[in-house]
């Protein structure tokens, strides 16, 4: 069994077929389904999906591009016990303004916002789905400041080889469909590196979607491709990784599937 531990299943692109998507992925192999929390206006939809279908959970965070959005009342939710997790929350630095007051008033928005939801899911005990895009040294920084020992997954690892060390604090690697681009050399590399017992995979999906489709919408049977190149690279067959990697998520969200 897989389990699509990042899928935005709530996202207006499965609007019209999110039932069949999620049957192709379990005649797939795909038993379990994690619906990441981004923007608040659609945290309905992913609560709501996740009392529909027993194979779906979901989580409640802020996006670090959604940070306006942010209200604490949105985790009073968290007792669910079909909320597994807090995030995806983080620090994404990509698309900073170019003036470099206004830059640095949005990045010290980012890090308050991300280090209030690392206290909340320390609050409650649930792991954290971490976003971190081109701002690794801050990132872990404020993770070994203020993260509890409950850890969480860095969603869509970015290869940075000092988020490593995360590992020994209680943090899984999220690998998804990057890993089988053919630009991917730097995660490649340093996949071999994460220790087994942390690896997590996912899709990210409707983005990231893996070769051979990209350009066409991501949807979770896709984690089979990531399965496949993660076995391929490790030395491992399919079935191994998939009884890896479910029994980590396992561990790490609590789930039952």
């Amino acid at each position: 069994m897989i389990v699509d531990t990042h899928t935005h299943l709530d996202h207006e692109m499965f609007a019209n077929d999110v039932e069949e998507v999620i049957e192709r992925a379990k005649e797939s192999g795909v038993g379990c389904f994690i619906i990441p929390g981004a923007d608040p206006k659609d945290l309905e939809r992913a609560k709501e999906l996740a009392h529909r279908y027993k194979e779906v959970y979901y989580a409640i965070g802020v996006h670090p591009y959604d940070i306006d959005s942010f209200d604490e009342a949105i985790f009073e939710d968290l007792s669910d016990p079909k909320c597994v997790a807090v995030g995806e929350c983080g620090l994404d630095y990509y698309r900073l303004p170019k003036e470099e007051n206004e830059k640095e008033r949005v990045k010290q928005a980012q890090k308050e916002i991300f280090v209030r939801q690392i206290e909340i899911a320390k609050e409650h005990e649930k792991p954290l789905i971490v976003h971190i895009r081109e701002a690794s040294h801050d990132a872990k920084e404020l993770l070994e400041a203020y993260a509890g020992e409950r850890g969480g997954v860095l969603h869509c690892y970015n290869a940075s080889p000092i988020l490593l060390d995360l590992a020994k604090r209680g943090f899984y690697f999220g690998i998804g469909g990057v890993l089988t681009f053919k630009n991917a050399k730097k995660l490649v590399q340093i996949v071999p590196k994460i220790p087994l017992d942390r690896i997590l995979i996912e899709t990210d999906a409707p983005y990231l979607t893996p070769h051979p489709f990209r350009g066409k919408r991501n949807e979770p049977a896709y984690t089979t491709y990531v399965v496949q190149k993660l076995a391929e690279i490790l030395g491992k067959n399919v079935e191994e990784i998939e009884d890896i990697t479910t029994q980590n998520a396992k561990r790490l969200f609590g789930l039952e599937c």
